[in-house]
């Protein structure tokens, strides 16, 4: 155990396969909405679990309010008044918790996960539009995650850049078996150019989510040292891996709903924590398949330095 200061943010976990397991109506298309829609309590218990075991920032549930997932229809009639629910609903959380906790407000994919040949530049705003005007009175930051392309993340960031809230931007990964070379979004673009232009476009933290843990150590590396040459040093670099089997490769649609490894318990997750915070990151947490156990594991470790040796450096975001 080093003399480094313990400092880090804890995000929470994944959403949908929370909601599944709580018994909440879970199905695809609609994924995570379909709860939000019918059976908003639920959400409700998700944000809570995630709060008990020590999350200091829960995200809203509003990954699936697009219209590919809810349909058209029902986005351009009820899009905005879902978001202003999935914001109010970890509103609602956070300012009970028992400890001080951020709303992080979710900017997903617009057109499908993992298919950056799927954006629409042109129909972006649109979207966008309802989803932000939903959210903004409830969140203390903006995620803009799962993005597979700068384009697809950067057209987002525009919309939110003159909100006053910090940004994080959080990219997934090509994570297929076997790959090889530098780190690469699912575009192909390079994880250090995809870092060096979102800090330059304003985002204030940069992290990868929704891809398998064995592919974050070198995103991290590589973000790193973009950071530490950049004008914004105090960047936060943050990780919140997946638990899925890998996907398959980025121009290869997405299947459905995917098995969950059975060798990300809360102490094999943990061990991969505790590398990425010794390799720079100073946000944590998880997604898909990484639930309220791995996060308690996280804060507990967090709270016995003994647990777990080298932690990171300080927190980007200064909890009040």
């Amino acid at each position: 155990m080093t003399n480094k200061q313990i400092g880090f943010t804890i995000l929470d976990g994944g959403m949908g396969r929370l909601l599944e397991r709580l018994g909440a109506p879970f199905r695809l298309p609609e994924w995570s909405a379909l709860s939000l829609i019918e059976a908003p309590s639920f959400v409700t218990r998700a944000h809570t679990a995630y709060v008990e075991s020590g999350a200091e920032i829960i995200t809203t549930n509003s990954y699936g309010l697009v219209p590919h997932m809810i349909g058209e229809q029902r986005f351009a009639d009820e899009g905005r008044l879902l978001a202003d629910r999935a914001g109010r609903l970890a509103r609602e959380v956070a300012d009970n918790a028992p400890h001080n906790v951020l709303v992080a407000g979710s900017l997903p994919p617009l057109f499908e996960s993992y298919r950056p040949d799927n954006f629409i530049a042109e129909d972006a705003p649109r979207i966008l539009s309802s989803l932000v005007a939903g959210l903004a009175p409830h969140v203390d930051v903006w995620l803009i995650e799962t993005q597979s392309s700068t384009l697809e993340a950067l057209t987002a960031l525009a919309v939110v850049k003159d909100s006053g809230l910090p940004i994080f931007v959080s990219y997934t990964l090509k994570d297929e078996h076997g790959r090889t070379g530098p780190p690469e979004l699912r575009s192909g673009e390079t994880v250090a150019e995809a870092v060096a232009v979102t800090l330059d476009a304003g985002a204030n933290a940069v992290l990868f989510n929704c891809s398998q843990p064995e592919v974050m150590s070198e995103a991290i590396l590589a973000a790193r040292r973009v950071i530490d040459a950049s004008s914004n040093t105090s960047a936060g670099l943050g990780v919140y891996a997946n638990a899925f089997m890998p996907e398959p490769p980025s121009d290869e649609p997405y299947a459905g709903i995917s098995e969950i490894r059975a060798d990300l318990d809360p102490d094999n997750y943990l061990k991969w924590v505790g590398r990425w915070v010794e390799q720079g990151a100073t946000i944590v947490g998880g997604c898909c398949g990484i639930g309220p156990e791995h996060i308690s594991a996280i804060s507990a470790s967090r709270d016995s330095p003994s647990k777990m040796p080298d932690w990171g450096s300080n927190s980007p975001i200064k909890m009040q």
